[in-house]
């Protein structure tokens, strides 16, 4: 099964791949190694959960977040190496969470983008990981997700 059936299975849908705003590039390949920006929860052409978890939001509310940025991580990777399938095993996912003070879950909130991946891409989606509570996150966003991972196939 593809890695596009496996997410609509779980209700999910690759979103377009939205373009850096700022002097970055979404996808960098390095020989094998593919580097993922920081992605944020969008959703419909905007962010699509904003504010501190914690404060503003539920747990609940940043796990989907998480799964929103998880979800236009895979789309970057889409577009960068022109398909998913036996393209791409992670290693090291980073994931930021926007937390009031006194917030303690951030590694439960990393989980939502950490489930996807992996029900996506099977075993290659397990990665290394660290989950991070940061003051805020740009536009306001709940959540924000980097990845590296290993080209493992071809674009024939």
């Amino acid at each position: 099964m593809d890695v596009e059936q496996r997410l609509r299975e779980l209700g999910f849908s690759l979103p377009e791949p939205v373009a850096p705003s700022y002097r970055y590039d979404a996808v960098v390949r390095r020989g094998e190694q593919i580097f993922v920006s920081g992605q944020l929860p969008w959703r419909d052409g905007a962010i699509g959960v904003t504010g501190l978890i914690g404060a503003d939001l539920t747990t609940e509310q940043g796990v989907f977040a998480a799964q929103l940025c998880g979800l236009q991580a895979l789309a970057q990777v889409k577009q960068a190496l022109g398909r998913l399938d036996g393209m791409v095993e992670l290693g090291a996912v980073t994931v930021y969470v926007a937390s009031a003070p006194t917030y303690h879950e951030q590694a439960r909130v990393a989980d939502g983008a950490s489930e996807l991946f992996i029900a996506a891409l099977g075993a290659a989606g397990r990665h290394s990981r660290v989950a991070v509570g940061v003051a805020s996150l740009p536009r306001n966003a709940a959540v924000e997700v980097a990845l590296t991972g290993v080209v493992v196939g071809s674009r024939d």
